[in-house]
């Protein structure tokens, strides 16, 4: 009870800008959970071959790699607000049009612009939130807006599973239709973020005499000369390449792998993956105590080396039931440290180039994924259900080693604000 009372305090103590911006985060992700399991599953129902969705993965992810750098220069110079608002509008009417096309190519084109006006929310949401929240603030406010958005994806995942079998069943529609009205349905769910983000105000500059009259704060003495930033900033995108590129073997397809190789139902696909969101959530939200107890960078390492035995299991088992542990404990594990080691880039980058730093972690981690896409295709083409998708964790679960201790090396050593 004391934990919960803690937590509600802190999201009331949170300023306006940051209110809207997380209940427009839930209408969102629920509209992208729904997306997340439900379109390669509709691809796959028109009869397209696995290929096609490895081209859609991976146009999607490079588009919105190649957007995200040019995406963060945009927000620097017109405002957060904007570059978010304006590119989750136009996002939803990719979202419709993808719903209602069944052919290849105009698939693979929508799927890009998606990809592109995505680049805008994304690369924005962290330095707005940053800008708006004390240094003191952000393991927690990243931790909540995180488990957030993994609890918004639950709604979404089991939703998409559930309405395409329920229209089926109850409506006696064909597979493909249900599918697509599911799809429609989630991108509705979207467009009901739009009005919260239209209600956010950028963030006012400090008036000069009143920056004069205040004592620097730890952020303010930092260093903030290009090369020591942007040496930085490569530290942590080679960090997150190499998690990129493990992601992008696995995580896009998750649902393909129950229905492959275990013939799993919409509904158990959409319930597993909503479970493995569940538990990301709480997970998030347990990481600023473990972080408080051994500091950030021990946190986020001790969360991506823990999820790695969980990896290998649903690689190798035969069994669905421990697949779907393996995945959910993995799910779990290594996404709880995500908004740790947000906290960490927005403390140890100078305010001046957080733009830059988020753009260019994004940029490579979507390269990861678009790099990938094929070969993670490819593989269970060329070896079948079991070892295509055994070799392809494997080499995740390699990755994940490789950037933890990568990490840990060069990341550990900075210093930061009492944990």
């Amino acid at each position: 009870m004391n934990l919960i009372h803690d937590w509600k305090k802190t999201i009331l103590s949170f300023n306006r800008n940051v209110k809207f911006f997380l209940l427009a985060n839930v209408f969102i992700q629920i509209g992208l959970g729904v997306f997340m399991v439900m379109y390669n599953l509709y691809i796959r129902e028109l009869g397209m071959p696995e290929t096609v969705n490895g081209k859609v993965i991976s146009m999607t992810a490079l588009a919105t790699a190649i957007m995200l750098v040019p995406a963060g220069f945009l927000s620097d110079k017109f405002g957060r607000k904007w570059m978010i608002t304006g590119g989750a509008a136009i996002t939803v009417i990719t979202l419709f049009w993808r719903s209602a096309t069944v052919m290849e190519e105009p698939i693979i084109f929508v799927s890009l612009l998606t990809g592109v006006f995505m680049a805008f929310v994304q690369v924005s949401g962290i330095p707005f939130l940053a800008e708006n929240s004390a240094p003191s603030e952000r393991v927690k406010l990243f931790s909540i807006q995180f488990a957030l958005i993994t609890v918004s994806q639950v709604i979404g995942s089991l939703a998409g599973g559930l309405l395409a079998d329920g229209l089926q069943l109850f409506f006696n529609m064909g597979a493909v239709d249900a599918i697509r009205w599911s799809l429609y349905i989630g991108a509705g769910v979207f467009a009901l973020g739009l009005p919260p983000l239209f209600a956010l105000k950028d963030k006012p500059p400090i008036p000069v005499q009143v920056r004069e009259a205040t004592p620097k704060q730890p952020e303010e003495r930092m260093d903030t000369s290009f090369k020591k930033n942007f040496i930085l900033i490569l530290h942590f995108s080679f960090a997150g390449l190499l998690i990129g590129i493990g992601s992008g073997l696995v995580v896009p397809y998750l649902n393909l792998y129950f229905a492959n190789r275990f013939s799993a139902s919409n509904s158990y696909i959409g319930l597993i993956l909503s479970l493995g969101s569940a538990m990301t959530a709480v997970a998030a939200l347990i990481g600023p105590l473990l972080v408080k107890r051994i500091g950030k960078v021990k946190a986020l390492i001790l969360f991506q080396l823990l999820s790695i035995p969980f990896l290998l299991l649903t690689a190798f088992t035969n069994s669905l039931m421990l697949a779907s542990l393996g995945f959910l404990l993995r799910q779990a594990l290594m996404n709880a440290g995500n908004p740790i080691q947000s906290a960490v880039a927005m403390e140890l980058v100078s305010d001046k180039y957080r733009g830059l730093a988020n753009s260019m972690n994004q940029t490579v981690f979507q390269l990861g994924w678009a790099s990938m896409a094929p070969i993670a295709t490819g593989l269970v083409v060329a070896k079948g259900f079991y070892w295509g998708y055994a070799i392809a964790f494997s080499i995740t679960a390699a990755l994940y080693v490789i950037s933890s201790i990568y990490y840990y090396v060069v990341i550990g050593k900075q210093k930061l604000s009492e944990d």
